[in-house]
């Protein structure tokens, strides 16, 4: 592979023309030397070594040290951060080439843009004063775990392809279902068929298991009665069941949303999905999937898993743990009371992304009977077979999913849980819901403003209270509120609907977040909300 004019000069006297490119003859990263693709003075260009070891080691050095530096940054000198971009839609479009550079650049060149154009357009999810959606958890161990994945970038779609792979992961997600006390049919090693695998997302999770369920009931009743099929969630379901639903080819009109509502603080209700259960079999349908959630989106309801694992198991149906955001709480003792009743679940799913620290992604999903799972998602191409000792007890994991390719992700979860160890996690944890409770107690000693829920982990929900009931300008208020808290790039926040009522959420998850940011953050709130505290009788 060589460039140039033909000549295999670079300007005809070895120089770079000052920004990182020749005049068209040669390469160069900008600092006098060639990227590793060729020599100036006329020496035949050599190939593009994309892997070389000792670039490596000299780039991530200075990659790691860019990314330190960052979180060091976030902490020292927030206000060059705002937590929420303020960029406007199309920023980035004229600050960038119209089309790729036909030239190597150098990293100092990629870097400087990072920090000048990329930066700005960076919501800070690791910012510590960063409180919307259910944090995306990052930790030394998570990252090194991630570089190391990348580093070995093994695909490991079947045992062969890497059996290390296959078999950490079964490992890894053991330990963890004995951290959540798991029944014992959910363990690889347990006496039944279960066992876990790591998706990307919940939304996966939840997919790959509405695709068993619905193949496991059509073998039993056929497959022409597929529009006949039923399945349930409440109101406060992740959207992602709704989505999964239809790709599995579930008519829109059967996925019943069952109302929830402060009565049961936006829990499932039993009676409801019981009530549903009896109405779709009388007029013939075929109710086959519950999907129940311990902590949700919304505003970290819990649905009652006890009393839905019953009707489940009565009527023979698939019951499915959301459990993305808070099932990363059950490995402390006081918070596994709220998946009780997970015994009469066939499958179970959190996000160790979420608040375990293990770094973008990582979906654990047990399953109660791995032959539905892979009953439902195999596919054995004569390109994929081969031949292994004991292969009847070899695992898979491309039938477990639905891409084939796989990434080693339980290398990062068993760093994370070997470098911090189960009692640190736990601690971690337990002080990003006291934090919570810090600020839910501000909220409660303001009398303009209330607490909406129950807070049972690290999301509180508030808002700033109604006066003389005018629901619907409490409504507007606390938009406007939203908005001015947020614009300021110091916090933010999100909101969401319960019964109607516009709802502020914190919630409390970055792992940098300490109490003196909580404790800003409300003075933050405060400050806005001032202005309707001195008007409107606010």
């Amino acid at each position: 592979m060589e460039f140039g004019t033909g000549n295999g000069y670079s300007n005809g006297n070895g120089y770079t023309n000052g920004n990182g490119h020749t005049n068209g003859n040669g390469n160069y990263n900008g600092n006098g030397h060639v990227n590793g693709n060729g020599k100036a003075n006329g020496a035949k260009v050599v190939k593009m070594k994309p892997m070389d070891s000792e670039l490596l080691r000299e780039q991530g050095h200075i990659m790691v040290d860019f990314i330190a530096d960052y979180y060091k940054n976030l902490q020292d000198s927030p206000q060059d951060f705002p937590v929420l971009s303020q960029v406007q839609p199309g920023y980035l479009r004229d600050m960038l080439p119209d089309s790729a550079p036909e030239r190597p650049e150098s990293l100092k060149e990629l870097l400087d843009d990072v920090s000048k154009k990329i930066m700005p357009g960076i919501t800070h999810w690791q910012s510590p004063s960063y409180f919307a959606y259910y944090a995306s958890s990052t930790s030394v161990a998570g990252f090194l775990g991630e570089m190391l994945n990348a580093g070995l970038s093994v695909v490991g779609f079947t045992w062969l392809t890497s059996p290390a792979a296959t078999e950490l992961e079964i490992i890894v997600l053991d330990w963890l279902a004995k951290l959540l006390q798991l029944p014992d049919h959910f363990l690889s090693t347990g006496k039944g068929n279960g066992g876990g695998v790591i998706q990307g997302t919940g939304c996966e999770a939840v997919l790959v298991v509405v695709l068993a369920a619905r193949d496991r009931i059509l073998k039993k009743v056929g497959k022409t009665l597929l529009p006949q099929l039923v399945v349930y969630g409440s109101d406060q379901t992740h959207s992602s069941f709704r989505k999964a639903c239809l790709i599995g080819g579930i008519h829109e009109e059967n996925i019943r949303l069952l109302k929830t509502d402060s009565s049961t603080n936006y829990g499932m209700p039993p009676e409801s999905l019981e009530e549903a259960i009896s109405h779709d079999l009388a007029k013939g349908f075929i109710p086959f999937f519950i999907c129940a959630t311990v902590g949700t989106t919304s505003s970290a309801a819990v649905d009652p898993l006890v009393p839905l694992g019953n009707i489940a198991k009565k009527y023979g149906i698939w019951l499915h743990v959301d459990a993305a955001y808070a099932g990363n709480a059950c490995i402390c003792p006081e918070y596994r009371k709220f998946i009780d009743g997970i015994e009469n679940a066939d499958s179970f799913n959190m996000n160790a992304h979420k608040w375990l620290f293990a770094n973008q992604t990582c979906s654990p999903l047990w399953v109660k009977d791995r032959y539905s799972l892979i009953d439902a998602l195999k596919t054995n191409p004569e390109y994929l077979e081969f031949k292994v000792s004991k292969k009847d007890t070899v695992v898979n994991y491309k039938d477990w999913q639905i891409s084939l390719s796989r990434r080693f992700r339980s290398l990062k979860l068993w760093m994370v849980l070997r470098l911090y160890g189960s009692e640190n996690l736990r601690n971690f944890i337990r002080d990003h819901v006291n934090l919570a409770k810090h600020f839910e107690d501000y909220v409660a000693q303001d009398p303009s403003f209330e607490v909406v829920t129950t807070r049972y982990f690290s999301l509180v929900c508030f808002r700033l209270a109604p006066v003389d009931g005018d629901e619907d300008q409490c409504n507007e208020r606390n938009r406007e509120l939203l908005a001015a808290v947020n614009s300021t790039g110091k916090i933010f926040i999100s909101h969401t609907a319960l019964s109607g009522k516009f709802v502020l959420r914190f919630a409390v998850g970055a792992p940098l977040t300490e109490e003196k940011h909580v404790t800003e953050a409300w003075q933050i709130i405060q400050k806005h909300a001032s202005k309707f505290t001195r008007n409107d009788h606010y």
